[in-house]
């Protein structure tokens, strides 16, 4: 039996056609950015960002063909996969200003039929949510927009690529830096560390950084920043059920929901201003 089949009776019904997500002009910190968070690590240097984003896309690929070998890939006219991308519609335009390669991605949205609390967005914007995570949590829109704006913030800040600049040591990074002399050796990167950029653990400042540009991100796109302190007292009871797939690499807690309310104050404005560009 398809493992989407019940995912269609949620609240998520109702959606618009698909679309091309394209790029536009960014900047790598955005001068009128609302939310602090510095500068994006330097180490994130040592490990191409070009041969990763390859990499990534490539372990993309394999995860969407294996889906679809299960009938668990959501076809392109799903309800909830419409919706899904008509969130990053609104929201790519203002993720670019975060990072100027990401003009250059080719964006995609896809909805796995899994009962997983799990979503993410690997290096060169390629976006995946399970049907569990809406489901389960009964995610609102502006819900949804938050867990999609803290993926898509994690990439857009190229945490994977510093995280594995950290992780790999010297002979590992030597290796990858050969990529740079061809696309022969992109395989060997793939192999080596595709599949760790779905169960990488990020740190502390990182988790602190995806959600505050992604507050802001969707902020942008006239999503409520409310949501995201709903979203993470949701993320924080589902924790006590006995931790889902998501929260073993975004751990959930008091500090984290309390900082994500101190910030909406800080983005209310953007939003205001949004609502006010939205079509009626």
């Amino acid at each position: 039996m398809c493992q989407l089949c019940a995912a269609k009776a949620s609240p998520w019904a109702q959606g618009r056609r698909a679309f091309l997500l394209a790029g536009g002009v960014a900047a790598a910190t955005p001068a009128l950015a609302q939310v602090s968070v510095g500068e994006a690590s330097s180490l994130r240097k040592l490990v191409p960002a070009a041969q990763l984003e390859q990499a990534a896309g490539q372990q993309y690929g394999q995860m969407l063909e294996q889906a679809r070998a299960k009938r668990a890939l959501a076809p392109d006219n799903h309800p909830q996969l419409l919706k899904l991308r008509a969130i990053a519609r609104r929201m790519i335009p203002d993720a670019l200003r975060w990072n100027d390669r990401a003009r250059q991605w080719k964006w995609e949205v896809n909805l796995i039929g899994s009962s997983q609390i799990n979503a993410f967005c690997m290096p060169g914007g390629k976006i995946a949510f399970y049907t569990g995570i809406l489901d389960k949590l009964k995610l609102s829109e502006d819900e949804a927009a938050m867990i999609m704006g803290h993926e898509m913030a994690h990439a857009l800040r190229e945490h994977a690529r510093e995280r594995i600049a950290k992780t790999q040591g010297t002979g590992a990074l030597l290796s990858i830096g050969s990529a740079l002399l061809g696309l022969g050796q992109v395989g060997d990167l793939a192999a080596n560390v595709g599949t760790q950029l779905l169960s990488l653990k990020f740190s502390r400042d990182d988790e602190t950084e995806a959600d505050l540009v992604g507050l802001e991100i969707a902020a942008r796109a006239a999503f409520k920043p409310e949501a995201s302190v709903s979203l993470w007292e949701k993320m924080s009871r589902a924790s006590e059920g006995g931790g889902p797939a998501f929260l073993s690499t975004h751990p959930t807690g008091p500090d984290r929901i309390k900082r994500l309310g101190d910030n909406v104050p800080k983005v209310a404005g953007l939003y205001q201003q949004a609502l006010q560009k939205q079509p009626r």
